[in-house]
């Protein structure tokens, strides 16, 4: 499957990953010469890690599976586009297409919820309120799209985006 520009290619097995009820993360790039030749995009549970906790004391012991489902994209020189070469669709694990969209890569916030939370936090109102206020007008947890840390994690970047702004308008 051909594509223009290299960013349709993780965009598209993404979607795929989605659909299919897991996320992906970009494991390697290759480079020559500043130019990217391939890509190599797996599942977000590929690799063994070691840890110094034992696995009865974890709170999520199967982060690590060696999870082999992965998709290999490299360059035609010859007529510019992007191309998957290698595609492993087995995975390790359980997939689960109902909840994938809770997986952190695929949560959003839409909009107006990010308005919300803009106008709730000048309000002085605070982001477990402005959250279960969200809970309540959609008729539960399942309903929402996001968790209570995008909401916190929603207003800090926000905070430090304004901190930013202040601090190069104050050298000017």
């Amino acid at each position: 499957m051909p594509f223009n520009i290299l960013e349709d290619a993780p965009k598209f097995y993404k979607d795929y990953a989605k659909v299919a009820g897991f996320s992906t993360r970009v494991w390697s790039t290759n480079k020559k010469e500043n130019e990217i030749k391939n890509q190599l995009i797996r599942c977000s549970r590929e690799g063994k890690w070691k840890s110094k906790i034992s696995p009865t004391k974890k709170t999520n012991p199967t982060a690590g599976l060696n999870c082999p489902a992965r998709i290999y994209i490299h360059t035609l020189k010859d007529v510019g586009a992007w191309i998957i070469s290698k595609v492993v669709f087995h995975h390790s694990h359980p997939c689960c297409p109902t909840q994938a969209e809770m997986l952190k890569q695929h949560r959003e916030l839409s909009m107006s919820v990010r308005r919300t939370i803009e106008n709730n936090e000048e309000a002085g109102i605070r982001p477990s309120k402005t959250y279960q206020s969200f809970v309540a007008a959609a008729g539960g947890h399942r309903e929402l799209n996001f968790i209570e840390k995008d909401v916190r994690i929603g207003i800090t970047s926000r905070e430090k985006c304004g901190m930013f702004q202040n601090k190069k308008m104050q050298k000017n």
